[in-house]
């Protein structure tokens, strides 16, 4: 993590020692040295603030941009807190000075697919036999709020592989079938793709899903079309959901990449997650074998387990984009001037900074309390499907605040706002609508189903 207190030797040129004379002789002050020593290095930095002198000629120091108002992530453990050092610190060195120009360029930066597998973070989250850990929501989600901090498209890209293809396979799959995939998935060294989304259905894909498979002697043929597919133009696999023609039941499918009759091409013109690579799959008449069908689904069952998981992730990715929103802001009126004076100072700034933070604060503690519940086993529909109405809503209106503070400077890539300004229009939208996830929590409250 990135520390901003003073060194000691700038602390001490700061001291007046006549008036810490002084001081001496009216309060106990070795007892308050011997706290001071200690501290952490939050507490740390909230006491050199307190010391920083606002007159005779010295610049204040003032607070460092940090989202975690309430200190959530105070509450993690060690092992917690160092998955999620692990990925701010990647995201600053790796990401940060090359986003803009990938998302220029409306593709994602293979080469961090090495680098993201020297993390191992995926084995911080799943067993090999397609169990999780004891606290893997937690940890899936503080390494999801450390991505979208800086950068969406990054941790979008984790959260289909990771969370939507693995878990397919995780739920979906027999245990040979487990065995010969999710090893070289945990260790990134095979990168899945989810094929669910269909060009004439989003939201009633559940009921309407068009994609079919029908047995064919040893395999099956699937034919239809996926559409807005993460990670398909370059996956070494996609985990296709096909509707059975003889059953109408739902089935899933690894489709490798190459496979006759799988074709893909890259959707353009996007004007959010840019950095993410969407595709457009048709299949004609495209020949799969029964071991690449997985065994255990359940028919839409376990579509709907799958997307219960991820929905709490993407929740997680609505408070990531605003935080990072919200200290950009921050940081920017704390240097930005106008009129004479930094923009920080105006009444209307800190009003916008003051609901953007208090946005981000209801936020972070929402989707920590959610993933203790997921973990604990405790964790529905309408669980997930809460967090992800109210985050996506917050962060909607956090980034438009904090565009709003940058003023015609925040359309710009270089200040970083834009980028979460765009994206945060996709986290609005997919992993289900606010309609539709507004709906199921309705049914869920009520007992009254209000779907058509």
């Amino acid at each position: 993590m990135e520390n901003n207190t003073p060194d000691l030797n700038e602390l001490m040129a700061r001291i007046d020692l006549g008036k810490l004379g002084a001081l001496a002789g009216k309060v106990d002050l070795a007892s308050i040295l011997n706290a001071a020593s200690n501290m952490n290095d939050k507490q740390l930095k909230q006491l050199s603030r307190a010391l920083g002198v606002g007159g005779s000629g010295r610049q204040r120091v003032l607070p460092a941009a940090d989202g975690d108002y309430y200190d959530y992530l105070d509450t993690l453990t060690d092992s917690q807190v160092e998955v999620a050092g692990r990925v701010h610190d990647f995201m600053r060195a790796e990401v940060m000075p090359i986003m803009n120009e990938y998302w220029s360029r409306d593709e994602f930066p293979r080469d961090l697919i090495g680098k993201m597998r020297e993390l191992n973070l995926l084995r911080s989250i799943w067993n090999e036999d397609g169990t999780r850990k004891p606290d893997a929501t937690l940890i899936e989600g503080v390494v999801i709020l450390e991505a979208c901090r800086v950068d969406v498209s990054t941790a979008v890209f984790f959260g289909v592989h990771g969370g939507l293809a693995t878990a397919s396979i995780a739920l979906g799959s027999d245990e040979e079938q487990k065995k010969r995939w999710l090893p070289d998935m945990l260790d990134m060294k095979k990168i899945g793709a989810f094929g669910l989304t269909e060009p004439e259905g989003g939201s009633q894909v559940s009921e309407g899903m068009r994609t079919t498979c029908r047995r064919d002697g040893d395999g099956w043929v699937l034919n239809g079309e996926k559409k807005w597919i993460g990670n398909s133009t370059f996956s070494d696999f996609t985990v296709i959901w096909a509707r059975d023609e003889e059953t109408n039941e739902v089935r899933g499918f690894v489709v490798e990449a190459g496979t006759p009759g799988y074709d893909v091409e890259k959707i353009q013109g996007k004007i959010a997650l840019r950095m993410v690579e969407n595709g457009h799959i048709t299949l004609k008449d495209c020949r799969v074998a029964d071991a690449n069908r997985l065994q255990a689904v359940q028919g839409w069952e376990t579509v709907s387990q799958v997307l219960k998981l991820t929905r709490a992730g993407v929740a997680w990715q609505g408070v990531g984009c605003a935080m990072g929103a919200y200290e950009l802001a921050l940081a920017y009126t704390q240097t930005r001037k106008q009129f004479g004076k930094r923009i920080g100072e105006f009444q209307l700034i800190q009003s916008h900074l003051t609901h953007m933070l208090a946005d981000v604060t209801a936020m972070l503690g929402m989707v920590m309390r959610l993933s203790h519940i997921a973990d604990e086993g405790r964790m529905d529909d309408a669980h997930a499907a809460l967090a992800k109405v109210h985050t996506a809503a917050r962060c909607r209106e956090v980034v438009a605040r904090a565009r709003e503070v940058f003023g015609g400077n925040g359309i710009l890539l270089e200040h970083g706002v834009a980028k979460h300004f765009c994206d945060t229009e996709a986290i609005y939208s997919y992993e289900g609508t606010n309609e539709i996830n507004t709906l199921v929590v309705g049914r869920a409250i009520t007992g009254l189903s209000a779907f058509v």
